[in-house]
């Protein structure tokens, strides 16, 4: 009798442990790979790599929370973009306003009516993630943060976003400002579309003001610039409400990937999830790099242009990626130019896109853009050119 007590036993725990698992699981949206347990201390998750977007892995990442002052990566992807369109200078002076200097939460201390550089300003909200410089950063650009923030939602509808909604530009508490996992990875690949981003984000320590009576030191909110290596940016985030969240990004190689992490319960748990997250991504996959941002893909003879001869660029670094050990000999890519191409075009105008195929599987659709304005030829221009096919063709 007790031989058969002592089976039964054995064939119950066996069942129990076996059920553990099943009920311990953490469930995710669209988890490509399968590997549930990346995340299990987090509301929701992502992880992307940067050039090709591809999902590597995602815990409730279309789940809306408030994003806390990972806000401030839209913030500062609009101040990349004034920067390279020339609406911004790095040298370029800005006057605090009252507001600004006033804003509560994370701040580097700005005073109403303190005159300091766009760069110092850039690197008090990427280090420090101050909310009075953002705060003067976005009137500059816009007028007032009002106008600022309408900048930052008409961003959102261009990338097709469909669950973000600021309210601010600091990513202090408001009501219905919300975003996710997946949004803000999406963000954050446009934001690294402007490479020299990571030369502020990846800065552990730094002063404004250095030397001077009021200097401040400014200290890195995302901990991980000095303790993982390879992660360069991008934002941290907290609130009471949002817990602790990071948008994290990390190179490898050539392999840069995207890791976001949303209402995480301490910073700990947070840095870790990222940091679990980036080692599954370094472990198993590979990238192999076909083309940087902005270099020369093709060529285009536009007659009715100023300068006729334009060169076309890849308005991003591309790559694929593929599994640890798994040939890439089948990957090839075609150029397809539009068809019509009305001038004048500005610098980083789509005149066209790569695209990325495994065989005849397309894996990526890159727009390709050009490096320089282009200006309608003059009257002048397309006279002799005439003048010149005329005499060609006798």
């Amino acid at each position: 009798m007790k031989k058969y007590v002592l089976i039964f036993s054995i064939v119950i725990s066996m069942l129990f442990i076996s059920v553990i698992p099943v009920f311990g699981e953490e469930k995710s949206t669209d988890n490509s790979d399968g590997n549930l347990s990346l995340a299990p201390n987090a509301k929701s998750a992502i992880l992307i790599e940067r050039d090709t977007g591809k999902l590597l892995f995602d815990k409730n990442a279309n789940e809306k929370l408030p994003p806390a002052s990972m806000t401030k990566v839209m913030t500062l992807l609009l101040i990349m973009e004034a920067l390279d369109q020339g609406n911004l200078k790095y040298d370029e002076i800005i006057r605090v306003s009252e507001r600004a200097a006033s804003m509560g939460g994370s701040q580097v201390f700005l005073e109403a009516g303190e005159e300091m550089s766009v760069e110092d300003l850039l690197k008090g909200v990427a280090i420090a993630s101050g909310n009075d410089a953002s705060v003067a950063l976005a009137e500059r650009i816009a007028g007032s943060e009002d106008a600022f923030v309408t900048k930052m939602n008409d961003k959102v509808k261009e990338l097709n976003l469909k669950n973000t909604k600021f309210q601010n530009s600091t990513g202090l508490p408001a009501e219905d400002h919300y975003s996710t996992a997946y949004d803000m990875a999406i963000i954050a690949k446009e934001l690294l579309k402007y490479e020299t981003i990571t030369e502020y984000t990846s800065i552990y320590e730094d002063y404004l003001r250095k030397g001077e009576k009021n200097e401040f030191w400014l200290v890195n909110t995302n901990k991980l610039v000095k303790f993982y290596p390879g992660v360069d940016g991008l934002k941290t985030g907290f609130t009471n409400e949002a817990k602790y969240c990071l948008t994290a990004t990390a190179k490898k190689n050539d392999m840069r990937v995207i890791a976001v992490v949303m209402g995480a319960e301490t910073t700990k748990e947070r840095n870790a999830t990222v940091s679990q997250m980036l080692d599954y991504a370094f472990n198993q996959f590979d990238t192999k790099k076909l083309f940087e941002k902005d270099q020369i893909i093709t060529n285009l003879q536009l007659l009715k242009a100023e300068n006729k001869n334009i060169d076309i660029v890849a308005s991003q670094s591309i790559s694929v990626i593929h599994g640890k050990g798994e040939s890439t000999e089948n990957i090839n890519t075609e150029v397809h130019l539009n068809k019509e191409i009305d001038l004048p075009l500005k610098r980083g105008d789509q005149v066209g896109k790569l695209i990325v195929k495994n065989g005849e599987e397309v894996l990526s659709e890159t727009p390709l853009t050009v490096e320089q304005n282009i200006e309608k030829a003059s009257y002048f221009t397309l006279f002799k050119r005439s003048l010149q096919k005329l005499v060609k063709s006798r």
